[in-house]
Formats: C-alpha cells, sequence, structure tokens
C-alpha cells in the first residue's frame, strides 16, 4: 500500500500537465484524457524498474509521448471545417453533419494552475486553435519533437532519449517541422510568451457579444464583428468567411417567423484555449428548457470578433463541468473560468 501511494502522489501532481501535453499531440480533450489514463497504467506497470534513472517527470512525459505516438499512427490528422473546402455560400442548405476527426477545444480549467510544475510552459500562442491545427500538418515524430523542444524547453539529448533516438536526427526533425510550422501560422504566432486567459479588453467584448446573441440583436453584433470575421461550426463542413456572410446566416435562424428558427439563447461565460468562449443554451420553440448546444471559442483582435469556432458537441459540456439543461433563468452569465 505504501508504494501504490507514493506513486499515486506522483502521478497526480503531474496529472494537468500531461493532460495538455497529450492534447497538443492528438488534438482532441477527450483522447487526451484517455491517453494519460493510458500513460498512468504504463507508468505502473513499468514503476519497479524506474529506480530513479531520470526525474519523474520526464519520465512520466516519456510514457505519455510514446502512448500518444503509438495512438496517432495511421490517423488522419484532426481539422477545422476551413481546412476542408472553401467559404460557404450562406445562402445555401446546411450539408449534413460530417463525423470525421475535428479538433476539439480545451477548458482552460483543466490546465496547470500558477503554482503546478508546467504552468509556464502553458503559453496561449501553444494552445490557441491555430496552433493546433496547424502542429496537425506535422507527422507525428516531428510534432512530439517541436513541443518537446520548442514548446516545453527540453534539451536535445533529452528529447532525443525520450523518443528513443539520436540527437542529429531529433534535431533534423526539428528544423524539419519549423519550417513546415513556419507555412502555417503567421510570423507572430512564432512568439510563444502570453500567459493562458484571457484579458480584460476581450472579456468586455465577449459581454457585448453574449447581450447581443441573447437579445438575437443582430445590429449590435454586426458593431462587434470584424469585416473578415471567419465562423466555423463542427462537425458541420462549411464555414463563413466576412461580416454579412456571418450575418446573413444568422438572420436566417434567428428570424422566429422562419422556417429555420433555432430557437431563444442563452450563454453562459467560460474559456478555452486560453481565448474567450461561450457555452450556448438554446431554447427551441414550444419549450420551456435550454438545453447544451455548442460551446464558442472566440478570437478577439482589438474591440472586434476576429474569429468564431462553435463546436457542437454536447459531450464536450461535461469537459467544461457544465449542465446540459437549465429551466429559464437558471443561469446567470458572469465571470469566465480561468
Amino acid at each position: 500500500m505504501g508504494e501504490e501511494s507514493a506513486f499515486a502522489g506522483l502521478v497526480e501532481r503531474h496529472r494537468r500537465e500531461l493532460r495538455v501535453h497529450c492534447y497538443r499531440m492528438v488534438g482532441s480533450y477527450d483522447e487526451a484524457e484517455d491517453l494519460v489514463q493510458e500513460t498512468f497504467l504504463r507508468a505502473w506497470k513499468g514503476w519497479d524498474g524506474f529506480a530513479g534513472r531520470s526525474s519523474p517527470r520526464a519520465w512520466l512525459y516519456r510514457i505519455a509521448t510514446n502512448a500518444c505516438l503509438d495512438t496517432l499512427r495511421g490517423r488522419a490528422r484532426r481539422v477545422l471545417p476551413q481546412h476542408l473546402a472553401p467559404a460557404s455560400d450562406p445562402t445555401a442548405d446546411l450539408p449534413p453533419r460530417t463525423d470525421i476527426p475535428w479538433l476539439q477545444p480545451f477548458p482552460d480549467a483543466a490546465a496547470p494552475v500558477e503554482s503546478e510544475p508546467d504552468s509556464v510552459a502553458v503559453t496561449r500562442e501553444t494552445m490557441e486553435l491555430a496552433f493546433l491545427a496547424a502542429i496537425q500538418h506535422l507527422p507525428p515524430r516531428q510534432r512530439a519533437v517541436l513541443i518537446l523542444r520548442d514548446v516545453l524547453g527540453w534539451p536535445a539529448k533529452e528529447a532525443a532519449s525520450a523518443l528513443e533516438a539520436s540527437v542529429a536526427s531529433t534535431n533534423s526533425a526539428l528544423q524539419r517541422a519549423r519550417a513546415t510550422l513556419r507555412e502555417h501560422l503567421p510570423e507572430h504566432r512564432l512568439d510563444w510568451a502570453h500567459p493562458l486567459g484571457p484579458t480584460d479588453e476581450e472579456l468586455a467584448v465577449v459581454r457585448r457579444y453574449v447581450d447581443a446573441v441573447e437579445r438575437a440583436d443582430l445590429d449590435a453584433l454586426a458593431g462587434l464583428l470584424a469585416a473578415d470575421i471567419r465562423a466555423v461550426m463542427p462537425p458541420w463542413p462549411m464555414w463563413f468567411a466576412g461580416r454579412e456572410a456571418v450575418l446573413a446566416t444568422l438572420r436566417v435562424s434567428w428570424d422566429p417567423a422562419g422556417p429555420y428558427y433555432v430557437g431563444r439563447f442563452r450563454m453562459v461565460p467560460t474559456a478555452a484555449n486560453g481565448m474567450p468562449a461561450v457555452a450556448a443554451y438554446v431554447c427551441p420553440p414550444g419549450d420551456d428548457t435550454y438545453r447544451a448546444f455548442a460551446i464558442g471559442v472566440i478570437r478577439v483582435e482589438g474591440d472586434r470578433i476576429a474569429e468564431l469556432s462553435a463546436f457542437h458537441d454536447t459531450s464536450l459540456f461535461a469537459a467544461f463541468e457544465l449542465p446540459m439543461t437549465f429551466a429559464p433563468g437558471g443561469v446567470s452569465t458572469g465571470v469566465p473560468h480561468t
């Protein structure tokens, strides 16, 4: 029992940072949770042979990285709708849902807190959806090298040891990974220094957004959207480019007299991937209960919303510790989790 207790205490200290590490590797919160459990299982099986030959943290990262590589073997990369097709026509009918491996958001509340070991490496830029989508273009081992070296700051020798590779081949893989990443990220996104979490200025924009959506006020919403806003809504393989396209599609679903009316909305602020987010609930016509609808991650530039990523996967509400339903007036909006 003493040995089991010592092991449990060791691994639990690193649960949150390993969850983030696995999430970066696979792009899925659900899979990251499973991979952390697989890491702990493999670690327990190898506990007798550990013998302190490296730090416990490095040992666990090595196990987690290789568990992720095993999972990714032969797997298609996770995507967002803009990676599949050109921007959609807002007047077109809604296409069928597409159940492919989509990127998932990550709740900020599940990331390491400031006092935990890897909190310094959980910067906003390395958790943004743009970064997650970009590293999906990397082969799994290049992805692992980039995360270990550039995100976690491991020395070349330590990263090579974790991957059971030579330092030379690891450095070569890193250079190729950096080159590919530059092709898929704006240059300023390579400066990974901002702490996780929304700013006060972003939260002010989001509060105005929540108010506009709950009142179904398209004019107020128009004043918040950037001219070149991008809106996506997986698992539907469509996305909209520009303020007018976004407003056109909302106009149809917000019209109580129209055939595509969705219902009344209530929005609960939260935070995901280092950015402000909202949990959207909808009360359909003829109903009196608001039901889980989508988790929306919001990218703000200046005083405008530059990107809306609405994940219509209600299973995500559990990860954000949010209820699936509530009665009218049952949830009050407020400051998001940080």
